[in-house]
């Protein structure tokens, strides 16, 4: 069982500056066929001053952090048993390529179920530029219990 004195904790924060090459590659993986995330003078008409960020792209900026899963690791977590439960995002403003953008997470809550067979930590994280709030994301990671 996770230790519910983890609730709270801040993971360490990092600043990523959105590349339009990545914004780009992101697009195309995803299928999206609007211009305006790919093509600047697209955006550009459409009032972006850039390429915008397309929707769940700032998970991926997330994981660029080389420590996004330390605190895992820290806990003794066996990775293997690791699963990804639930991702939501919610949006406050646009973020487009160009800007840097700051990633501070912390663990919001830490559960058990099924007999503590399921552990769940649900982690928050704050993208703000500037200052100002970007996005919000709540991931919920799932650790299989010994018997799963």
């Amino acid at each position: 069982m996770i230790d519910r004195a983890l609730i709270g904790a801040a993971l360490p924060a990092h600043d990523e500056i959105v590349d339009r090459s990545r914004l780009r590659r992101f697009a195309e993986a995803i299928g999206e066929t609007d211009p305006v995330y790919v093509d600047v003078a697209s955006a550009r008409a459409a009032g972006h001053p850039d390429l915008p960020v397309p929707p769940t792209f700032l998970f991926c900026l997330e994981m660029d952090d080389p420590g996004a899963f330390a605190f895992q690791a820290e806990l003794g977590i066996d990775t293997g048993r690791v699963r990804h439960g639930e991702q939501t995002f919610e949006y406050h403003a646009m973020a487009h390529a160009g800007d840097r953008l700051h990633i501070a997470s912390l663990i919001s809550d830490v559960y058990s179920r099924e007999q503590r067979q399921l552990d769940f930590i649900v982690k928050s994280t704050r993208i703000t530029r500037d200052d100002e709030l970007i996005a919000t994301m709540r991931n919920v990671i799932v650790i299989l219990g010994e018997d799963r």
